[in-house]
């Protein structure tokens, strides 16, 4: 799959996955029924209010769970129930694996709606997925996924997946499909932009006020150029545009209650967006190793998340070393 086909639609290209990896290309197939439907759900007038608000209680994370959430976790499970290569369905939302076929080849593990606390600001959000063999388990490192990708729910709707074999863009159509974007997903090695919540400078840890107050010296400074910064507050939001055009997100652990240990959730967010990112050319780190070689110890560990341009993810490890 390493050259790129014109007029590829992700139907042709599962159906070429599908030749060497039945069960990813129907696991993936299933979750991009789901992401139509969702697609449609977020883009309905009524939907922000009644999909925006607090359902009443918290995911498996002490989370907020909004009724968008909930929607997306069932309509994912009841896709994935229909899909016979699938064992297991690991959610963000739920405090433990749903089984569902004994014999199965994969786990798919997801974010179901990645971003939630936006979306009734208009701002993209998404579905983060991770597909593993079945044999390892539920807890096993990011290194052993056999794909994973992001939907993006916004002014398009589009998709980046990884089956191992570099990055793929697509993009849905007024037919229903999803149509290649002949994109070459290569993220830049180097970068001048990076994306973090500024507004937790104070509690960050000494390594982090180091690289970023660098970077904010500019031309003057040990750096020696300047840097822009965005920062969106979704992840697949500012994913997206790392990959575009490259840059580093940094979600680092700090000082705060219930962040000393990172806040993203490494089975179902920073795991999968690592191999997207690896697989585009970029790096993922928790700030001292890679994030793919970091063994799950709990379906919802959270973990440091630092990802994007290669060189500048390097950059910033030194900090810490």
């Amino acid at each position: 799959m390493g050259n790129r086909m014109t007029a590829l639609t992700l139907t042709k290209f599962l159906t070429q996955i599908a030749a060497d990896q039945p069960a990813v290309a129907a696991s993936v197939r299933a979750l991009a029924g789901v992401a139509v439907e969702l697609s449609a759900t977020i883009a309905r007038p009524d939907s922000t209010a009644q999909l925006g608000a607090v359902r009443g209680s918290a995911n498996a994370d002490g989370d907020d769970q909004k009724k968008l959430d909930v929607l997306a976790d069932e309509m994912i499970a009841t896709a994935l129930a229909a899909v016979d290569h699938v064992a297991a369905y690991l959610s963000e939302e739920r405090d433990a694996a749903i089984q569902l076929h004994d014999g199965g080849d994969v786990i798919v593990a997801s974010d179901p709606l990645d971003g939630s606390s936006n979306i009734d600001t208009n701002v993209s959000i998404g579905t983060i997925f991770s597909i593993l063999p079945a044999s390892g388990g539920s807890l096993q490192p990011g290194r052993n996924q056999l794909a994973s990708g992001i939907f993006v729910y916004g002014p398009q709707t589009t998709l980046l997946v990884t089956c191992g074999d570099g990055v793929f863009a697509f993009q849905l159509g007024t037919d229903g499909q999803f149509h290649d974007m002949g994109w070459q997903v290569r993220m830049p090695a180097e970068t001048s932009e990076f994306a973090i919540n500024a507004s937790n400078s104070r509690h960050w840890a000494a390594p982090v006020s180091r690289y970023i107050a660098d970077c904010l010296a500019g031309s003057a400074g040990p750096r020696q150029r300047n840097f822009n910064m965005r920062w969106v507050g979704s992840l697949v939001a500012d994913g997206w545009r790392i990959f575009r055009r490259g840059g580093i997100f940094l979600y680092p652990a700090d000082a705060r209650d219930g962040y000393h240990n990172g806040r993203l959730r490494l089975v179902y967010e920073a795991s999968p967006m690592a191999f997207l990112v690896t697989q585009a050319g970029g790096r993922a780190s928790d700030g001292q190793q890679d994030i793919l070689d970091i063994v799950p110890d709990a379906l919802h560990q959270r973990v440091p998340l630092v990802f994007g341009s290669a060189n500048e993810v390097d950059e910033f490890v030194k900090y810490g070393s």
